[in-house]
């Protein structure tokens, strides 16, 4: 009976650090594959502007992705430091992380653009625990984005097709920037929008649409030129000076946007990955706070 009870009264086993971040990290991209309705992307109501997408894919993916960025954060536990070793590190990483997603997905690109913006987030964040803020997180990924990997193959992936040939700013860029897209505008707009009271699910949905009205989404450029960018980034607008998801008005403007981007073709997946960052960055503090810092 003592030996019961004991088991009974045993505190949790605390998870290691990188456990931690990879459940995070995972979280992040199923809440926003869960968010709905957002415009021509997947989500609980339909594929959006995707044939050979579902719900149930985007979650298989998701949680095929726990292994890589755990093994990312071990690594940047263990290096300790932004350098050159750390770069290829994560590198190889998350091309493994990609073989292993498109063997889940039977060679469907869900979360391509993801990985790498999570898996620099997800080291950045192991680095240096005790700093979990938006400023520090996007200055330290910055820094291992600048790092050039040395063993990547040459890429000629749909994004970087787009970016030379509209001189877009692609991942890459954002990355080596801090995600602006994430902390200059989603982060606030979500900060504002649960102020005003407007529930978490519409305030993440700003969130999106915040980084929709400026960013040069590849996915969309690729899928509908320049006419199906400039329709996502001044639709989106409209929703936002309309008031937001929340409201009625906010809300047929967002049912527009989406008509007009399913006419189009054009899904804003690279909007959806740098809101995935997002909500990833705003959990870390809630979450880990000062348990981090002791690890």
């Amino acid at each position: 009976m003592r030996a019961l009870n004991l088991a009974f009264n045993e505190t949790p086993r605390a998870l290691p650090l990188a456990e931690r971040l990879a459940d995070l990290a995972v979280d992040a991209l199923i809440d926003e594959a869960d968010l709905s309705p957002k415009p021509a992307l997947v989500d609980r109501r339909s594929s959006g502007a995707h044939k050979d997408l579902h719900l149930g894919l985007m979650h298989a993916s998701a949680l095929s992705l726990w292994p890589a960025f755990k093994e990312m954060a071990e690594v940047a536990i263990d290096i300790g430091e932004i350098n050159q070793p750390l770069r290829e590190a994560i590198g190889r990483i998350g091309r493994e992380g990609e073989a292993a997603m498109m063997r889940t997905t039977g060679g469907v690109n869900t979360h391509r653009g993801a990985i790498w913006a999570l898996g620099l987030l997800v080291t950045a964040a192991a680095l240096d625990p005790a700093d979990l803020s938006a400023a520090g997180l996007g200055l330290r990924a910055a820094c291992l984005a600048l790092i050039e990997d040395r063993q990547q193959p040459a890429s000629n992936s749909h994004g970087a097709q787009v970016a030379r040939q509209y001189g877009a700013m692609g991942a890459k860029e954002q990355a080596q920037m801090g995600f602006p897209a994430a902390t200059q505008q989603a982060l606030p707009q979500l900060l504002r929008s649960r102020k005003a009271g407007h529930g978490e699910q519409n305030a993440r949905l700003d969130a999106l649409l915040a980084i929709m009205t400026t960013l040069s989404d590849t996915c969309v450029l690729y899928r509908a030129g320049e006419q199906g960018l400039h329709a996502m980034q001044s639709g989106a607008q409209r929703v936002l000076s309309a008031g937001g998801s929340a409201t009625l008005s906010g809300r047929r403007a967002l049912h527009e946007l989406d008509q007009q981007l399913l006419g189009l073709n054009a899904s804003p997946g690279g909007a959806a990955d740098l809101l995935a960052a997002t909500l990833f960055i705003d959990c870390l503090e809630p979450a880990l706070g000062n348990d981090a810092r002791t690890v």
